[in-house]
């Protein structure tokens, strides 16, 4: 187990994560004004290299977290996501930001191959760990819109970025200076498990790649896509962009709450059915919010992102409960590099298919998806069949 500050900053590192590439989404329209575009929708594809660098960068990330260490890696990301934050913040065309939201990208790579595995290293309670950290994670996404907001209504969209990129480069000498150096790298480790036969692990490895691919397409839709939505079905309300930026971080704080709640229940009860229930839940709860308005639409979306978030420990779960520790920062990177990179799609798409067909069509491919995903889960193998073949955590 590593010491309590230790944990803690893996946990805020998270919520970097997460911030920092949600920043450019709810400052996007301020950004299009000032480059001389029209629309915001014109604007949103220039961000689509960073998600899909921040699903290909996974791999090589995964694979020096185990070969050269997580604790190395983990500086790399706190001082990278500061760096490139600052440097976003000083770019002057769609192009320069592009490239510069790629670079944020990469280092952004690096957390969920390295920052999870590295946490849950020597855990006790998986779940709950997974839990916590997915909290903070969303807690990240719920910061990103009120912060972003608030900024960007007084100082500028520029300082938006900076003032975050200040926060992690201290970071990350904070956690160069309380982490404890690893005697060894992961890889080179003693094994503390059994693993599971190459054909069930094979099986488990396609459903959660498959899953994860699906659930990212959905958080990032979601996550891209809500503030522009609160903003177009809320008008009658209130266009004020940081009551807005509030409003949606009250979603996002509600809904990770679902984190710790799926993360206690994972340490309890079997996977596959617990997967199922919260798959199932989303897609009500999107089909109902394509055609909602005002409050309704606010009361939806508060709900669909809770069993958006909901599902998201699963993956980790099913990483920390059958692969051994020396090789899941590679097992981490390789499904993140297929999900992630694949999901990075839902960017390129979002502002198009918006611009094109209305948040209403957005939100009904959602609920596909979301079904997709739960016909995906159920090829999981039975429980029983994993019980006999389950490892020590």
């Amino acid at each position: 187990m590593h010491n309590t500050p230790t944990r803690v900053l893996l946990n805020v590192g998270h919520a970097i994560d997460h911030m920092f590439l949600l920043i450019f989404a709810t400052a996007v329209t301020t950004i299009a004004l000032e480059f001389g575009l029209t629309r915001w929708e014109d604007l949103m594809p220039y961000s689509a290299a960073a998600f899909l660098f921040f699903g290909l960068g996974a791999l090589p990330a995964g694979k020096l977290g185990d070969h050269w260490g997580r604790r190395s890696m983990m500086i790399l990301f706190f001082m990278g996501m500061g760096a490139s934050a600052m440097l976003v913040a000083v770019t002057q065309s769609p192009l320069q930001l592009a490239l510069a939201l790629a670079l944020l990208g990469c280092f952004a790579s690096i957390y969920h191959p390295v920052g999870i595995p590295m946490l849950l290293q020597g855990s006790t309670k998986p779940g709950w760990t997974i839990g916590v950290n997915g909290f903070a994670g969303n807690i990240g996404v719920a910061l990103a819109a009120v912060i972003t907001g608030y900024l960007v209504k007084h100082f500028g969209w520029r300082l938006a970025f900076a003032v975050p990129g200040v926060l992690s480069l201290a970071c990350g000498i904070a956690f160069a200076m309380v982490s404890t150096v690893e005697s060894a790298p992961p890889a080179k480790r003693k094994a503390t498990q059994v693993e599971l036969p190459t054909r069930l692990l094979a099986r488990v490895f396609l459903v959660m790649t498959l899953a994860a691919t699906a659930g990212s397409l959905l958080f990032n839709f979601s996550t891209n896509g809500n503030y522009e939505l609160l903003h177009e079905r809320f008008a009658d309300i209130s266009r004020d962009p940081a009551l807005l930026g509030v409003l949606l971080a009250v979603v996002y704080a509600v809904a990770s709450i679902a984190q710790l709640v799926v993360g206690r229940l994972i340490d309890r009860f079997a996977l596959k059915p617990l997967y199922l229930t919260v798959l199932l839940l989303q897609i009500p709860f999107l089909l109902f919010a394509a055609h909602a308005e005002s409050w309704t639409l606010y009361v939806m979306q508060a709900l669909f992102m809770t069993a958006i978030f909901g599902a998201i420990p699963f993956t980790d779960a099913m990483i920390v409960r059958y692969v051994d520790d020396r090789m899941r920062s590679r097992v981490a990177g390789m499904r993140l590099a297929v999900s992630l990179g694949a999901s990075s799609v839902a960017v390129w798409l979002l502002g198009p298919l918006v611009k094109q067909s209305g948040f209403a069509t957005l939100l009904w491919v959602m609920a596909g998806i979301a079904f997709i995903t739960f016909l995906v889960v159920t090829q999981l193998p039975d429980t029983r069949t994993l019980e006999t073949e389950k490892p020590a955590v």
